[in-house]
C-alpha cells in the first residue's frame, strides 16, 4: 500500500477518469474495502467522473471523484442517504470510503453496495427502439416511485425557481409556472438510469423534492423517440401526469431539450416531439 500511496502524490489533476491513470485509487479502495475489483468489469460513467467494478465477493463498488471546489454536499452524499429508503428497487449501500486527493486537486469516495446484474435500458438515457419491458417491470416502476414519493426528506430534487427560470427562458410568460404539489423524486429517471429485466432505479445522487409526477415526466421525454413506450409512461403514471404539477413538469423537460437544442443546434429523437408536446401542455395549462 506504502507503493499505492507514494504513486499518488506524483499524479496530477484529474479531468476524466475514462483517460487518465487512477491505479493508485483501485489499489487504495481495495486495501480499504478488502475486496479485489474485476478490472474486466469496469464500467464508466458518461461524464467522466464515476467507474463501477465487480468485486470478488460478489459485490459492486462504484467510485467517484469531485473537484475540491466543485463539491456539491447534497449529490456527494446522495447514495448514503437514500439507503434509508424502503419499497424502492434499488441497490442496497453496505458501506463507503471517502478521502482527499491533494495531487490531483479531487475527493474521491467508494461505495460498496448490492450488485445489480441487469443492464441498464440505456446508456445515453434515451430511447429509439421499444425495450419491451413486460407488465411485472412496470408495476416494480410503479411501486418504488410511489414508495419513495411517500417519503418525507429535507433534500431537494428541484427548485421552483430553477423551474420557474428555465420554463420562462424558452417559453416567456405563456403559463403560471407555479407548482401546487410536491413529492420525493429520484430527480434523474432517465433510461441509462433503469434497468431491465429486473427493475433497478440506480445514481442516487440528485434525489429529492420534486413537483409531483418529474420522474414520469422526465422519463416520458426520454421516451418521446419512441411513441408506443412514451404512451405507456403516461398511461402507467396518468394520475401524476395529469395533475398541473406533472404537466409543468412536462413542460419542464421540453424547455431543457428545446434550450439544448437552440445551443447547439443538434436534434435529438425527442426534439421535435418535445416541441409539438410542448405546444399542447402550453394550451392545456392556459385553460387552467
Amino acid at each position: 500500500m506504502t507503493d499505492a500511496v507514494s504513486r499518488s502524490h506524483t499524479a496530477t489533476p484529474i479531468t476524466d477518469i475514462r483517460e487518465e491513470r487512477h491505479e493508485d485509487v483501485l489499489a487504495l479502495v481495495e486495501w480499504w474495502l478488502g475486496v479485489e475489483l474485476d478490472r474486466a468489469s469496469a464500467s464508466y460513467g458518461n461524464t467522466g467522473s464515476t467507474v463501477g467494478y465487480l468485486t470478488d465477493t460478489g459485490m459492486w463498488v462504484r467510485i467517484q471523484w469531485r473537484r475540491t471546489d466543485r463539491m456539491n454536499g447534497q449529490a456527494w452524499t446522495g447514495a448514503e442517504c437514500a439507503s434509508v429508503l424502503t419499497g424502492v428497487a434499488k441497490p442496497r449501500l453496505r458501506r463507503s470510503v471517502r478521502w482527499q486527493d491533494d495531487a490531483r486537486d479531487a475527493v474521491w469516495r467508494a461505495d460498496e453496495m448490492t450488485a445489480v446484474r441487469s443492464p441498464v435500458v440505456s446508456g445515453n438515457g434515451s430511447i429509439t427502439h421499444d425495450p419491451h419491458l413486460d407488465d411485472a417491470w412496470w408495476a416494480e416502476l410503479k411501486t418504488s416511485l410511489d414508495a419513495l414519493a411517500a417519503h418525507e426528506t429535507d433534500r431537494v430534487g428541484m427548485r421552483q425557481a430553477h423551474l420557474t427560470l428555465r420554463i420562462t427562458e424558452v417559453f416567456g410568460q405563456s403559463v403560471d409556472t407555479g407548482v401546487d404539489e410536491w413529492r420525493t423524486a429520484h430527480a434523474d429517471l432517465h433510461w441509462g438510469n433503469l434497468t431491465a429485466p429486473d427493475c433497478h432505479l440506480l445514481d442516487w445522487e440528485d434525489w429529492g423534492a420534486a413537483p409531483r409526477g418529474y420522474d414520469a415526466a422526465t422519463l416520458w421525454g426520454f421516451s418521446l423517440g419512441v411513441p408506443a413506450v412514451a404512451d405507456r409512461v403516461r398511461h402507467e403514471f396518468e394520475h401524476d401526469l395529469e395533475t398541473r404539477a406533472g404537466r409543468i413538469s412536462r413542460l419542464l423537460f421540453c424547455a431543457n431539450v428545446l434550450r439544448a437544442h437552440a445551443r447547439s443546434g443538434k436534434s435529438m429523437p425527442f426534439t421535435e416531439p418535445a416541441r409539438r408536446a410542448a405546444e399542447e401542455l402550453i394550451d392545456v395549462l392556459r385553460e387552467g
